[in-house]
């Protein structure tokens, strides 16, 4: 049996078209500590702890248009209150595209059951909030 090489999660860099407004959204919106800044204009890049030192990493300079291949489909938070995490991401201006609802998801070798919910960042990217015992 191989070991892992890893010690675990530590970012996921997304590229964003308004970088003071995906800032705005994860710190002051979702309460995430921001650990570093560097670069100007389209060049700038943000590192923003979403609790335990993992991490999503902003970049300035996205353009929109289509979806390159190997993007990221969305981001999933771990939650303690998946109806907390919405409400505090719906004031800080995200669209909800699936409201709170619990699940089991049926999975194995035990079902997993979860309460989430998504909404869309003011940015545009998808965002989860994923409450369960079990992951």
């Amino acid at each position: 049996m191989s070991s892992c090489v890893t010690s675990g999660f530590h970012h996921v860099a997304i590229r964003v078209a308004d970088f003071e407004a995906a800032c705005a959204f994860y710190i002051n919106g979702l309460g995430f500590t921001q650990k570093a800044e560097w670069g100007e204009g389209d060049s700038r890049a943000a590192l923003v702890d979403s609790g335990g030192g993992n991490y999503v990493e902003i970049f300035a300079g996205g353009a929109g248009g289509d979806v390159p291949q190997g993007h990221c489909e969305h981001l999933a938070f771990r939650t303690d209150d998946c109806d907390a995490a919405l409400a505090a991401a719906v004031a800080a201006g995200a669209e909800v595209t699936m409201a709170a609802k619990s699940l089991t998801i049926e999975a194995r070798p035990t079902p997993l059951p979860v309460r989430i919910a998504f909404v869309r960042t003011p940015t545009g990217q998808i965002v989860e909030f994923f409450q369960n015992e079990l992951t």
